[in-house]
């Protein structure tokens, strides 16, 4: 369904925005173009697959952790689908291996379980192992893959050598939402440890976090970084992006439902930090919605709550230059990644409705959710 103004979209609703999408694309297909990189798409990050369409015009594929995402990456995106998984499954590593360019194994005991079984069933398939490097500057420790205990990714400890005449690449990860400098010092460790084995492989994957869309990344250095990595030792390099690719592309519309007083003004939305925007709570992170302000620096002060009965799910409290009304809109900037992908039915909540402002203006409804969505997933 097409419909020409906002305001006539179903709430709430997450709403895609073509031109700040290409945007991001365009940015990131320079840095291919500039470094002879090839750029994924995490689809952990970003996996709006109706926008796929355009994206793979500019990027080379789509990064998968699982099954699912590689037959999603397989049937909608249909360039490259590499898939690491933290532990493969015997069911599912068959019709993994059909669909998939690169295979990335977490320990040298699942390369020795499946490498022979991946090969049998697709000659043409690259073997990797994800390495720890033992080093990360992410700013949280929930999302910090290289931190005490990890189980992401084998240390040079436990590297086992008998793998080499079989894998093809390198893999690490160690990088948050973070600048070209982390990646440089990630590198320097990565070095450090696994150099050895780098001129022995075929490519190496600097695996996703890099901010790269973010306003004052260093583009420049980040550039500089691959091409001496290339040029030092002769192998293809992969970045995969997720976030950097929905970065500021879009909004989560919601509406006020009611507004109550209990010591605060509280206003209660039809969306849910729960159920929608489950970050906010998890990482946590504070949301920004637009035309407010941080709390006594507006004249008027609310704390947004979300439609459930869970007494924590709330959103944040923020401020406004006019009282909120029954009916107001409110708009959450920045909510295409890492939302649409972690979004549940948690207490029954519908899922917002997606849709794509397109490049001429137009706004496409590509999705709207109901009853079913609930029920189905239960049975």
């Amino acid at each position: 369904m097409i419909i020409k103004n906002e305001k006539n979209l179903p709430s709430p609703c997450w709403l895609l925005d073509e031109k700040l999408l290409l945007n991001n694309l365009k940015l990131l297909k320079s840095i291919k173009d500039r470094t002879g990189a090839k750029v994924l798409l995490a689809l952990k990050g970003y996996a709006l697959w109706k926008s796929f369409d355009l994206v793979k015009e500019y990027l080379d594929g789509c990064c998968a952790s699982g099954l699912h995402e590689a037959q999603l990456a397989h049937d909608t995106f249909g360039r490259e689908v590499h898939t690491y998984s933290p532990a493969f499954k015997d069911d599912e590593l068959e019709q993994i291996a059909k669909i998939s360019q690169h295979l990335v194994f977490n320990s040298p005991s699942q390369f020795h379980k499946y490498a022979k079984k991946a090969k049998s069933t697709n000659n043409h398939i690259s073997l990797g192992l994800r390495v720890n490097p033992e080093y990360s500057a992410s700013p949280k420790e929930i999302y910090n893959p290289c931190g005490l205990h990890s189980r992401l990714g084998t240390t040079l400890k436990n590297f086992d050598e008998s793998i080499l005449s079989s894998c093809n690449g390198l893999h690490f990860h160690a990088l948050c939402e973070q600048d070209s400098d982390a990646l440089e010092s990630v590198l320097k460790n990565f070095e450090d440890k696994f150099g050895e084995y780098i001129p022995q492989m075929k490519w190496i994957n600097f695996g996703g976090g890099h901010h790269i869309t973010k306003k004052g990344y260093d583009v420049e250095k980040l550039i500089k970084l691959i091409k001496d990595f290339k040029q030092k030792y002769s192998v293809e390099v992969y970045l995969e992006p997720g976030e950097a690719v929905g970065w500021q592309t879009g909004v989560l519309i919601a509406t006020v439902l009611d507004i109550v007083h209990n010591g605060i003004d509280i206003a209660i939305l039809d969306t849910s930090a729960e159920a929608h925007m489950p970050d906010t709570i998890l990482m946590p992170y504070r949301a920004d919605v637009r035309n407010s302000g941080e709390t006594n620096t507006k004249k008027f002060n609310y704390q947004l709550t979300g439609n459930t009965c869970l007494a924590g799910d709330i959103i944040g409290d923020y401020s406004f230059d006019e009282p909120l009304k029954i009916g107001d809109k409110i708009i959450f900037e920045d909510q295409m990644h890492y939302t649409m992908v972690k979004a549940t039915t948690f207490n029954g909540i519908k899922l917002p409705t997606i849709a794509i402002k397109k490049e001429n203006g137009n706004i496409e409804i590509v999705k709207e959710f109901g009853y079913e969505e609930f029920k189905g997933r239960l049975g």
